[in-house]
């Protein structure tokens, strides 16, 4: 299955929103400098996910976004359906209709078995994102991160993250 890009791109940008100091922001275009993305498709994602209501957008001078919800109730899925949208991903044309030993439309009422195996697997796929917090992306993160890359991180968001009601 491909997914697109902007989907990782948003998961990215939610874990590092969950690690942000309560009430803490960061505007799209810290975000895209951070992953070194366009500004204007990191704009996109975090448009779409601020629709999912995933993330808040605070505007203002020190504006920014934070997540809506706790990292811990925010899913995988919810970001994956955030960005792709919850149409599915395989889209059955009925080919077998198609040709000369083509099926009359009527012997057509239940997915071949072409079709529900693409259906499962996508359902298998969706509940595996279901399963994935950002919380949990941000724990096995952390523990795959060296003490000196945290303090990168951790300075870099003192420099770019604000709070609201103060100036950058």
């Amino acid at each position: 299955m491909k997914v697109n890009k902007g989907v990782e791109w948003a998961a990215h940008a939610c874990a590092l929103l969950a690690v942000l100091p309560e009430g803490w922001t960061l505007s799209a275009e810290a975000l895209a400098a951070y992953h070194d993305v366009p500004p204007a498709y990191m704009a996109k994602q975090m448009q779409a996910l601020s629709s999912a209501g995933l993330v808040v957008s605070v505007r203002g001078a020190a504006g920014g976004y934070r997540l809506a919800r706790p990292a811990r109730d925010i899913s995988l899925k919810d970001v994956f359906l955030a960005v792709e949208g919850a149409a599915p991903s395989f889209r059955c044309t009925e080919v077998r209709q198609n040709g000369p030993c083509g099926a009359a439309k009527a012997q057509c009422r239940k997915p071949c078995g072409i079709a529900a195996s693409f259906y499962a697997a996508e359902t298998a796929f969706r509940d595996s994102l279901a399963g994935v917090t950002i919380m949990d992306v941000v724990a096995s993160a952390s523990a795959a991160s060296d003490l000196g890359k945290a303090a990168k991180i951790a300075t870099w968001i003192q420099s770019n993250a604000s709070r609201p009601g103060t100036e950058r």
